[in-house]
């Protein structure tokens, strides 16, 4: 797909698509879908059920884009239309914790040229990654949502519909319990 148009704004796009563009939603499904992806498996842990859900996420941001109100960030509001579908793959069933090596850390390989640094490297990525998965499904998500994609704290708070002080306390209960979990997991003796 060409996402050449990537000086056309958000709000020009929507109003497009809301004007039967089609082309028009596609540039905006170049432009998230792999923050979608990746809010969608740090919220899931499973590669493949984040493609589907993020895909599902893409058809229910489409369905509601009459809903979109364009005094808000298109991307606070399309992810917490992902989250939400994170949430509800989560409640059909367990998180398989399926850490893909690829996505559990995008640049290892070519950041650390020794074998043993890129090894150690991905396994702290593995390990922070199941932390996060391990974390209630409120607090997981506003983790993602800051740690892994960025997102202002006001963002955040619109994205998933919480007031600002809530985004505040989950982010640093969850921060908190990240600590101990990953002080506890690299304390525990490993088994070989």
């Amino acid at each position: 797909m060409d996402c050449s148009f990537e000086k056309i704004t958000d709000e020009a796009l929507v109003s497009a698509c809301l004007h039967g563009d089609r082309h028009a939603y596609g540039q905006l499904i170049c432009r998230y879908r792999d923050g979608v992806v990746n809010v969608v498996y740090r919220m899931c842990g499973d590669e493949s059920r984040a493609e589907e859900a993020a895909q599902e996420a893409f058809i229910r941001a489409w369905q509601k884009l009459g809903s979109y109100k364009a005094e808000y960030s298109f991307r606070s509001w399309l992810y917490r239309i992902a989250v939400n579908q994170a949430l509800d793959e989560l409640r059909r069933e367990k998180p398989t914790m399926d850490i893909d090596s690829e996505m559990a850390e995008n640049t290892l390989v070519s950041e650390y040229p020794l074998p043993e640094v890129a090894l150690i490297h991905k396994e702290q990525a593995e390990r922070v990654h199941k932390a996060v998965l391990c974390l209630p499904e409120g607090s997981r998500a506003v983790v993602v949502l800051r740690e892994y994609e960025g997102l202002a704290y006001q963002e955040i708070a619109s994205a998933l519909n919480i007031p600002l002080g809530t985004v505040m306390s989950r982010l640093s209960a969850a921060r908190a319990q990240l600590r101990k979990q990953l002080i506890e997991a690299v304390a525990e003796p490993e088994v070989l």
